[in-house]
């Protein structure tokens, strides 16, 4: 952000009256939506943070950043964060009393990143990348699975908030990709459907690529509601040089015509990681190192995650 735009910022808050409260029940999911839709009107919104509040206005903002797709340009008085150009909305925070949140521009093509990411690893990080050049991306949402239907089974995973923290500190120095937490939180199964709708109803003008991998293709027909998901999205499928390319083409032609689906190819290196092994290799005393970024390799060390006895 250039000083001419954030002294434009700082003049327009100044003048500002808060339209949100945030208080004792802190940040819900219903005023978390309603941020977000006065965002789509409004060029600059301020809120104001009670005393009643326990949680740290910084704190607020980060989260809010992410649930609504937001970067945090300025916290008076703490330190100053900023991410590329090419985001959708950028966040003001004027002092303790209150923040502020300025929609700048719009994102037009997003590609998302779902998975259990337990933990995320360079595959995941390589095929999101691969994705943002191939098919010239604004910005990649990564967002991991609160309850996903086909992973009951996960008895030797990371808690939620580890996989969140993983995540979060694997894609903190790449300006294109962007944490979602909302599914973390979701009640009940995380359905690939649910994600799109809410995403789609939030950013109706944004074209999604969701990029899924060749073996989730072949399954695609299982997923719940199928053809909802090809209404909202793009499916981009990610092709390892093992799978027979006569076979998979047969597969595309097949779901385009069941379910009008729009198929693209996602050209990547024949990269063969899996957390599942990741997970095995740590509980062996086997190093995960280069296998996932270094911020994550120490964190794993230090918590003491996938190690029997340890939490």
């Amino acid at each position: 952000m250039t000083s001419k735009q954030r002294a434009y910022l700082k003049g327009l808050a100044m003048n500002l009256d808060p339209i949100f409260q945030i208080g004792k029940s802190s940040l819900t999911p219903e005023n978390t939506a309603a941020i977000n839709e006065a965002l789509e009107a409004r060029e600059l919104i301020k809120i104001s943070v009670l005393q009643n509040c326990m949680d740290d206005p910084g704190e607020l903002a980060r989260m809010i950043g992410e649930r609504t797709h937001c970067q945090v340009v300025q916290v008076i008085g703490k330190k100053i964060i900023k991410k590329g150009k090419k985001i959708r909305k950028r966040l003001f925070f004027p002092d303790r009393r209150g923040f502020g949140m300025s929609q700048i521009a719009e994102s037009k093509k997003v590609g998302i990143m779902g998975g259990t990411f337990d933990p995320i690893h360079i595959g995941h990080l390589m095929l999101a990348e691969c994705a943002y050049q191939q098919f010239g991306l604004d910005t990649v949402l990564f967002l991991p699975s609160g309850n996903p239907p086909h992973k009951q089974q996960r008895r030797d995973g990371a808690t939620d908030r580890q996989r969140m923290e993983m995540v979060r500190l694997a894609i903190s120095d790449n300006d294109h990709f962007c944490l979602d937490a909302e599914e973390m939180e979701r009640d009940g199964f995380s359905y690939t459907k649910d994600t799109l709708i809410r995403l789609k109803n939030q950013h109706p003008s944004t074209e999604y690529f969701f990029i899924i991998g060749a073996d989730s293709l072949m399954s695609f027909d299982t997923w719940r509601e199928p053809e909802e998901i090809c209404r909202r999205c793009t499916l981009a499928v990610a092709v390892r040089d093992q799978l027979d390319r006569k076979i998979m083409q047969e597969r595309i032609r097949s779901l385009e015509e069941k379910f009008g689906a729009r198929i693209c190819v996602l050209k990547t290196p024949d990269v063969d990681i899996a957390s599942s092994r990741l997970r095995s290799w740590i509980r062996q005393g086997r190093s995960v190192r280069y296998y996932v970024p270094d911020t994550v390799f120490r964190y794993i060390e230090e918590s003491g995650i996938y190690r029997a006895g340890e939490s």
